[in-house]
Order: structure tokens, then C-alpha cells, then sequence
């Protein structure tokens, strides 16, 4: 209760998470699901331009490769994002990069918008890589941003809306692309440039919004800055404890430069931080929960739903991940982060297990399509307790201002990579495993678990120096007295 009244007295804090999610993790959600909606009529656009420009149509599989790379594209651009984040974070700080990122939007929007009338489905490819780009840099920067600008008692729950944005973009994406709104044969490429209206509410308002102090202050060294930053987010002119924390933090980083991705895998310091991130964040993209999408359709078909009312079941799954998402976001402070992953994990492993078992079972026992429905629902809802969210704080919590922007370049090329593999390689899974097909997905979750469970150190409620204390202790275990801890080390060569 008492975190809730903090949120709405820093109604700052509150308008300054809207709008860096409209255009943030938003945009991600929306246009990961507003392609599926469209696919026949694009492919059908594809051949029709083909046959416009040589007189012949294209064979199927060519129609369904440049079908795939449309869709490929995306991730790919998400990679080329994600290494383009951490530089842009540095250099022009966490809020003018979401405002500039909405360039990469505005092009793109341009190319969806204008691809049938110039018989182009080139540009609907350029189109999707600038989304991805943009989607990389927003997925690393916005919950970087809102992570440096929250109280440490809020830090977790703020830092879970980029979740909770991404749930609401998938679940935005389903419903406007029904065939009775712009999923139809003539309004698909207004529903591809409609990915302009949440960068333009972005920025109409973001830079209304103040920048985040820890990077006015530890960064940029502007104290005057971080005091008037912290003021308007708090909604409070009392902010001293919180800026001499803050000075306190900066005096620890003080002399120590940016550091390079592949340099946080060198230093001794940063081994179980480093290893958390890539196991935790490898867990959350190999999980299975992408592909329960892939496979709903097929799912509910077999349950009996009436192919017409499928694409409405498929709304309901992005509900629940929304749904699962906001509760998460409610209870992250009084429950921590490792219970959520390490609950999330476990029930995403025992509904991975009910949901083969249903599958293998479909043909001989009346009520197994329906418990296979269930356990769809139950898997997306457990994957939005936890991973979906916790996972994305991690690169904020257990890394300092010095290696924060070279840990979520990390994050974002781990989690591009694991997303484009995972497309490319589920066919095959599904057609080589059958009924077994989540096997893989259920070890990948009883792994993640375990790991959260014995290496995974609790932050909730800790500062960022009190974190870095810890996780120092955490990696020198063996020495009893221990170097005392008096932040970074220093390296000279760690420009991004």
C-alpha cells in the first residue's frame, strides 16, 4: 500500500513509464503479433507483384521464402538494436535514444504504408528491419531508463512494466488485426504503418519527462540536473537521502570508464552477474513460451473451436500473458524476484509435462484437447508471473552505471539470437518430436529454476551499492577478510 501511494504522489514517475512504454516495449508486442494477421494476404501480394514485373508467378516455396525473410528480418533488425542500444544510452542518454529511436518507426511506417501502391514487397522487408531495430533499442533502453529513475522500494515494479507493455502490444496487435478491423485483404498495410501512432504519442510526450539522475548525476556529472530530476519524479523537494545515495554510488564509479560488452566477461568481479544474465535470459527465449503461439491455432482447432473463432481464442492468450504480467508487477516487492522466477520456472515445468501428456493422449481420451487448451493458458500465465518480466531487471539490478549499458547490449544480442533460432528451428522440433515436442522446452524451465533458486541472489528492496557489495562478497566467497569493496575497477581501454 505504502509503495502505491509512493507511485501516485510521483505521478512525475508514473506519466514518465507510460510514455517510455507506449514507444518502448509496446512497439515490440504490437508488431511481433500484427504480422501474423495479414500473412495470406501479403504472401498473395508477393506473388501478384511477381507476376506484375516478369508476367509468371512465383512457385510456393519462393512465396514462402520471402514470406520467412519478412519475418526474419525483424529479430535480425532486433540484433542490430540491441548492439546499437548500450552506445546510444552513453552517448545521448536514456531518453533522447527512445526519442531518437522513433526515427527507425517513422521510416518504416513510410515503407509499410506505401509497399502496395509502389508493388514493393522489398520495402515491406526494409520496413521490418527498421522495426527491428528499433524494438532492439527500446527493449535495452527503456527498462534501463526506468530502472535508473525509481525509488529502490518501487525499482522492481516499474522495472516490470516493460513486461506489462509488451503483454499490452501483443494483446493491442491480436485485436486490431481481426479481419473486421485491418486484418482484411485491403487495409493490411495501414495495419503494418499503424506501428506509427505509438511513436508519435511517444514523442509528444516523453520530452515533457525529466532524463534519468543516476545518468544526469553519475554520468554527466550534473548534480543541479539529477536534484530537479529526482524532484519532479518523487513529487517531493526533500530528495537528500536519496542524491547523497546517489553521490555515494557516483564516488564508488568515480575514475572508471564505460565498459565494453566483452569486457564484462574478463573481469572476476562480474562472473556470477555475467553467468545469471546469459543463463537466466537464455532460459527465458528457450522456454517454449514464443512457440505456445506458434502452436495455440492448432491447438484449439483440435479442441473443437470453430476455425472462424480461433483468432479470438488466440486474443485470450495474449490476455493472460498481460493479465499474469500486471500481478507480477504487484507483488514483485513483496515477494522478490527470485520466488517469481523460480515459481514461474517450476509451474511452466509442470504444465510442460501435463501438456505432452494431453497431446499424446488427445486420440484416446475424450477431454485431453480441452486440458491441452488449459495447459496453454496455464503456461502463459506462469511464464508471465516470472520470466518474462524478472528477467529483463537483471541487467539493471546486478550490474553498476559503469557496465549497466555493455550488460544490456549482452541481454539484447542473447535475446535476438535465441528468438531467431528458436523461429528457425521450431518446425523441424515440431515435426521431428511430434507430441514430445516440449520435452526440450520442460528441461530448459527445470534448469532456469534450479539456477534461479541456488545462485540467483535477492535484490529486492537493496540499493544499487548495497547489490554491488553483495554480489563482490558473492565472487571472492573464499577470502575471509576479502578486499574491501571500493567499486569498479578501474580500466583504462572500455570506451563503447
Amino acid at each position: 500500500m505504502r509503495a502505491l501511494q509512493r507511485l501516485v504522489q510521483g505521478r512525475v514517475l508514473l506519466l514518465t513509464i507510460c510514455a517510455a512504454g507506449i514507444g518502448g516495449t509496446f512497439q515490440f508486442g504490437y508488431n511481433l503479433s500484427i504480422i501474423n494477421a495479414p500473412t495470406l494476404h501479403i504472401q498473395e501480394f508477393t506473388n501478384e507483384t511477381w507476376r506484375a514485373r516478369t508476367g509468371r508467378l512465383l512457385p510456393d516455396h519462393q512465396v514462402l521464402l520471402v514470406w520467412s525473410l519478412i519475418v526474419a528480418l525483424y529479430p535480425l533488425g532486433g540484433l542490430f538494436g540491441a548492439l546499437l542500444a548500450g552506445p546510444l544510452a552513453i552517448t545521448l542518454g536514456r531518453k533522447k535514444s527512445l526519442l531518437v529511436n522513433n526515427a527507425f518507426v517513422v521510416a518504416a511506417a513510410i515503407l509499410f504504408g506505401f509497399s502496395r501502391k509502389a508493388g514493393s514487397f522489398e520495402m515491406l522487408m526494409l520496413g521490418r528491419l527498421l522495426m527491428g531495430v528499433s524494438a532492439g533499442v527500446s527493449m535495452s533502453v527503456q527498462p534501463m531508463y526506468l530502472g535508473e529513475s525509481a525509488p529502490k522500494e518501487l525499482r522492481g515494479a516499474v522495472a516490470m512494466t516493460s513486461a506489462v507493455f509488451t503483454a499490452l502490444g501483443i494483446v493491442t496487435g491480436q485485436v486490431v488485426g481481426l479481419r473486421e478491423l485491418l486484418g482484411g485483404p485491403q487495409a493490411w498495410p495501414l495495419l503494418l504503418a499503424s506501428c506509427l501512432v505509438p511513436g508519435a504519442v511517444q514523442l509528444a510526450s516523453l520530452p515533457l519527462l525529466p532524463e534519468s539522475p543516476r545518468y544526469l548525476l553519475i554520468d554527466r556529472g550534473d548534480t543541479e540536473a539529477c536534484r530537479a530530476a529526482l524532484q519532479r519524479l518523487r513529487g517531493t523537494r526533500d530528495v537528500a537521502e536519496e542524491l547523497e545515495e546517489l553521490e555515494r554510488e557516483g564516488a564508488a564509479c568515480q575514475g572508471c570508464r564505460t565498459q565494453r560488452p566483452w569486457e564484462l566477461f574478463q573481469h572476476r568481479a562480474l562472473r556470477r552477474q555475467v553467468t545469471s544474465l546469459v543463463v537466466l535470459g537464455s532460459a527465458m527465449e528457450l522456454c517454449g513460451n514464443d512457440t505456445v503461439y506458434a502452436y495455440a491455432s492448432s491447438v484449439f482447432w483440435e479442441a473443437g473451436v470453430p476455425g472462424e473463432k480461433v483468432q479470438y481464442a488466440i486474443i485470450g492468450t495474449g490476455g493472460c500473458e498481460l493479465l499474469s504480467a500486471i500481478v507480477s508487477c504487484v507483488v514483485i516487492e513483496k515477494l522478490g524476484r527470485r520466488l517469481l522466477l523460480v515459481g514461474g520456472y517450476g509451474l511452466m515445468a509442470g504444465w510442460a509435462s501435463v501438456f505432452t501428456a494431453a497431446l499424446c493422449l488427445q486420440s484416446s481420451l475424450p477431454g485431453m484437447p480441452y486440458l491441452a487448451v488449459a495447459c496453454v493458458f496455464a503456461f502463459i500465465l506462469s511464464f508471465g508471473i516470472g520470466p518474462a518480466g524478472v528477467t529483463g531487471i537483471l541487467a539493471t539490478e546486478l550490474f553498476d552505471q559503469t557496465a549497466r549499458p555493455a550488460a544490456y547490449v549482452i541481454c539484447g544480442v542473447l535475446m535476438w539470437t535465441m528468438l531467431f533460432l528458436v523461429g528457425l528451428g521450431f518446425p523441424f522440433i515440431m515435426e521431428g518430436l511430434s507430441h514430445f515436442l516440449y520435452v526440450p522446452f520442460l528441461g530448459v524451465c527445470v534448469c532456469g529454476a534450479i539456477y534461479a533458486g541456488l545462485f540467483l541472489p535477492e535484490t529486492k528492496g537493496k540499493s544499487f551499492l548495497e547489490i554491488s557489495e553483495e554480489l563482490h562478497r558473492l565472487n571472492f566467497p573464499w577470502r575471509a577478510q576479502g578486499p574491501a569493496w571500493r567499486g569498479p575497477e578501474v580500466t583504462e581501454s572500455t570506451e563503447l
